[in-house]
């Protein structure tokens, strides 16, 4: 086999380029072992198989699973056993029951209904940055608005939302599809027991004082004793928050720079903005915020040749499957008219994003009021943007933005 590309998820120059590593796996080696023992596709076909394929699964229940993707001291990590309670890492019937306490918080009529309000949220941001001639598209917009949204949702008072705002997910590294770090692990377990304690004060208030929002639904839950345990509680209240707005944040970011990267692209949604639903599913497909999902084998078999052991963890990069060219026409080309776009963004089976519908509708409002009111926005810093320093969730730390 030719000698690939690098492929390495703390290098900077792989973040801000992995697609040529990408299309040579693709091509040589579509289901790659790597050296740390993971097993990764790049095809569409096989990604959406290890996706809804019950052969696949997520159960990081037993600390030998946790070892496998965590490392060795996975149940000595606070950090690691909140997230094991989390219902991305269950396989049913605990991720049934885990999901279906909160899915009518995500149900699409109330998620609609929000988009009025989503609206304000922009207009308020834009008409104070628009006399300035110029924002950080990451920090004055990208960022606030899915994170106020979701705050809202969650039902954190308004007095505590500022203290979140452009603070980043802890454990952000603890997706990537590589065993932390030691300071990774740190900086995880930081967080964790930070946000242990703002939550659990939380939970007690709204014991006391419930509201009508998703934190005191799943409170009550957890007081019956039957329906949701307090590590589950607490662990996927932190889930709902995190997951409601780190990959809304980097489509935007991602879409912004795509499109200014596209002129053309730029120019189509200005002169119809009726075609921002679409082009949201082509960013989507185009520049993944999720990079890479995963599962665990549970059951020998094979895939595209290569035999399979139960316990490998696969990991499907969904940022090269999104652009394979078996199901993509020019798959390296951002076209805001592309039909069936069928990305794997969201997920897909029973994981399927939660939120999907929701980011869906917060991108096409920041779209839709930036081809409005900011039409000949640029980027100073295109050629050179500035990504974050992981590798599954793909966004950038900072996106500069002008205007006359």
């Amino acid at each position: 086999m030719p000698t690939p590309p690098i492929f390495d998820v703390r290098d900077p120059a792989f973040i801000a380029n992995p697609y040529p590593a990408y299309r040579f796996l693709r091509a040589n080696a579509p289901v790659w072992k790597s050296p740390v023992g993971r097993w990764f596709l790049t095809r569409h076909e096989d990604a959406a198989t290890m996706l809804r394929d019950r052969r696949f699964g997520k159960d990081m229940t037993e600390p030998a699973a946790l070892m496998r993707r965590f490392g060795p001291t996975a149940m000595d990590e606070p950090s690691v056993v909140e997230f094991s309670h989390m219902m991305l890492l269950r396989d049913p019937p605990d991720h049934t029951r885990l999901r279906g306490l909160v899915s009518r918080a995500f149900a699409a009529r109330r998620v609609e209904e929000m988009r009025t309000h989503i609206r304000g949220m922009v207009d308020k941001i834009l008409t104070r940055a628009i006399p300035k001639g110029g924002m950080d598209v990451m920090r004055d917009l990208a960022f606030p608005v899915p994170m106020l949204v979701i705050c809202e949702l969650l039902g954190i008072p308004e007095e505590d939302r500022a203290g979140f705002v452009h603070k980043p997910a802890a454990g952000a590294a603890l997706l990537n599809p590589t065993p932390p770090t030691r300071a990774e692990l740190d900086t995880a377990n930081a967080g964790t027991l930070a946000s242990t304690a703002y939550f659990e004060a939380l939970f007690e208030r709204r014991r006391r004082e419930p509201g009508d929002d998703l934190i005191s639904l799943m409170v009550q839950a957890e007081e019956t004793g039957d329906r949701l345990s307090a590590e589950e509680l607490r662990a996927n209240v932190v889930l709902l928050f995190a997951a409601g707005h780190e990959t809304t944040v980097n489509l935007i970011g991602n879409g912004v720079l795509s499109l200014q990267r596209h002129p053309d692209q730029w120019q189509a949604l200005r002169d119809d903005p009726g075609l921002i639903p679409n082009a949201i599913e082509e960013i989507l497909r185009y520049e993944s915020p999720v990079q890479a999902v995963s599962r665990t084998v549970m059951e020998p078999l094979e895939m595209n040749g290569v035999a399979l052991d139960k316990g490998d963890v696969l990991v499907a990069l969904v940022g090269a499957v999104n652009r394979d060219p078996d199901v993509y026409t020019d798959p390296d080309r951002l076209d805001v008219t592309r039909k069936d776009a069928r990305m794997l963004s969201f997920g897909g089976g029973i994981h399927f994003c939660l939120g999907a519908q929701l980011a869906r509708i917060e991108a096409e409002v920041v779209f839709e009021e930036l081809v409005r009111r900011i039409p000949n926005m640029r980027l100073p810093e295109i050629d050179a943007p500035q990504w974050r320093d992981n590798f599954t969730l793909r966004g950038l730390k900072t996106l500069p933005a002008v205007w006359n």
